[in-house]
């Protein structure tokens, strides 16, 4: 066991550089699927009212980001990952959570915002599962400093939405857009917790892979009953779908990795890059550099990365 200890302790996945670059990477991959998926629909011509493909395009994305999830975890575990048979009902009900609840309102909300507002706003999970950890789950204890962070967080996710008054007013917000991101949020809250106690009793790699699989063929078979179809003009269409399931995968795989060799909340706060990320490759590849780099955005992104560093921080070197 101290042999095993210490060999865990020496792994080049504990060195500070390493840790940093690769939740780079994790954090480029997430930041990346706003404008992913927004180019999607122009390359696949998926129009904000074509419910039914965008649904098939979510289903293809997860069951590809599934069996990737499934073959990394594998090659990485080195025997082929099979849940137990008590695993399965935690498997479907993450997949309606976590994949069909979560993303269904996820890519309706990426067809009405643009992908900076987009990043942003979905920054709000990170705090909303504080809050469902604290309060609905009781595994985790409330304090002031991740308080103080949520409410910094909030802060910069109200203000990209046109500050206090729009939020109350409605504003330019709309329920498709802003509100189905909020909504996405709050199943990746729930999510997230779920995931935490179901990992007791199995791989959580095993059971992101196949809850990604049959959520994701779940949303592909509704899309298909809805009249959707997806049109594979060029190879650009694969290319961005292949891209799209690794986003997923990829960065699963990678972050999961970090976790294993590193204290929680060494990573978890790395995690402030990955709205920042999503800002900026949004600027960059969909050309929203006006709302990016406008004063609001730049304060709505500086307050939301505070409040993911505060809830995420050490306090006395324990965690709480």
């Amino acid at each position: 066991m101290t042999e095993r200890l210490q060999n865990r302790s020496e792994s080049i996945w504990t060195r500070f550089p390493v840790v940093f670059l690769t939740a780079l990477i994790c954090c480029i991959l997430w930041g990346s699927a706003s404008p992913a998926i927004k180019i999607a629909y122009q390359l696949f011509r998926i129009g904000p009212e074509d419910t039914a493909s965008r649904i098939m395009l979510a289903g293809a994305r997860f069951i590809i980001a599934g069996a990737m999830t499934i073959l990394f975890g594998s090659l990485l575990a080195r025997k082929k990952l099979v849940p137990g048979r008590k695993s399965w009902m935690h498997i479907g009900i993450l997949a309606m959570v976590q994949t069909v609840g979560q993303y269904y309102f996820f890519f309706m909300a990426l067809a009405n915002i643009s992908g900076v507002r987009g990043s942003i706003i979905n920054a709000s999970g990170n705090f909303i599962a504080i809050l469902f950890a604290a309060f609905v789950f009781h595994f985790e204890k409330m304090t002031l400093r991740k308080i103080t962070g949520c409410l910094v967080g909030f802060a910069g996710i109200i203000l990209i939405m046109g500050g206090w008054n729009a939020l109350v007013s409605g504003g330019s917000m709309t329920l498709a857009g802003e509100g189905a991101m909020i909504a996405a949020d709050l199943f990746y809250g729930a999510s997230g917790c779920l995931i935490k106690i179901y990992s007791r009793d199995e791989n959580p790699v095993t059971l992101s892979g196949y809850q990604f699989l049959a959520g994701g063929a779940l949303l592909f078979i509704i899309g298909v009953l809805m009249g959707g179809q997806l049109h594979f003009e060029t190879a650009s269409c694969w290319g961005n779908l292949l891209y799209l399931g690794l986003i997923s995968a990829g960065a699963y795989t990678l972050w999961g990795i970090l976790m294993k060799y590193n204290p929680v909340s060494r990573v978890s706060i790395l995690g402030f890059m990955n709205p920042v990320m999503g800002v900026l490759l949004s600027a960059l590849f969909l050309g929203e550099s006006s709302e990016a780099f406008s004063l609001t955005g730049l304060l709505a992104i500086a307050l939301v990365s505070a409040g993911i560093i505060l809830v995420n921080l050490e306090h006395r070197g324990a965690r709480s």
